[in-house]
């Protein structure tokens, strides 16, 4: 986690529901409608909750000539929409708090973690973009800066003002969160869905836009 001399603080994180009545394997336990912060220091627990929730992003019917049937088993049938589905989406984006004020910028409403490249829009593309609605983050380039608007839906949004090398080096901090996170992923796979590990490993690496890890046999 990388923090900026103004206290402001990038988490890539994902989109949270309930994990009361999963039991496919060990998770904590998590409300809805919240967001999980994903890094290199998550605990067993936690990383089988961010698998879930990846897995559950993906776990759709699919149009009958799309897809094969998915297998009979529960853990098959769950794991069966993240090891088919293309594209896959992992709901959640970049949070962004400024920890002097408590002002927090979540990802929107249909917003993927895979979609996180579209804040270089702001600082190299078009100077804005947007990441969701309800609420509709937006990030603007005005000169040498870069205003976060909480939701441009609302006229007396709170906003996040940093220059924009900072939100170059925070943007570097999130993506290796991500990939910390994804190798201990995958040393979580290969122990606890031995018979999926390589596959699984390699769809959560899709769904958050990262290179294919290696998966290394157990000791």
């Amino acid at each position: 986690m990388l923090h900026t001399p103004q206290v402001i603080i990038m988490q890539p994180v994902l989109e949270t529901r309930s994990s009361d009545d999963f039991s496919l394997w060990p998770v904590a336990s998590t409300e809805a409608y919240g967001f999980m912060p994903l890094s290199g220091v998550l605990g067993p627990e936690e990383i089988g909750t961010a698998v879930m929730y990846v897995a559950a992003c993906n776990d759709v019917a699919p149009e009958p000539d799309d897809h094969p049937p998915g297998p009979a088993d529960p853990l098959g049938s769950f794991l069966h929409g993240l090891l088919t589905m293309d594209p896959l989406f992992a709901a959640g984006g970049l949070q962004v708090t400024d920890t002097a004020t408590g002002a927090t910028l979540l990802p929107g409403c249909c917003n993927g973690l895979d979609e996180r490249s579209d804040w270089l829009e702001a600082l190299d593309g078009d100077g804005w973009a947007s990441f969701g609605h309800d609420p509709t983050p937006l990030a603007e380039r005005l000169g040498d800066s870069v205003r976060l608007t909480i939701d441009a839906e609302q006229d007396d949004s709170p906003v996040i003002e940093l220059p924009a090398d900072e939100l170059r080096r925070l943007l570097i901090g999130a993506e290796s969160d991500l990939a910390d996170f994804l190798r201990l992923a995958t040393a979580w796979a290969a122990r606890h869905l031995p018979g999926y590990a390589a596959p699984v490993s390699a769809a959560l690496a899709r769904a958050l836009a990262l290179p294919t890890p290696v998966v290394q046999p157990l000791p």
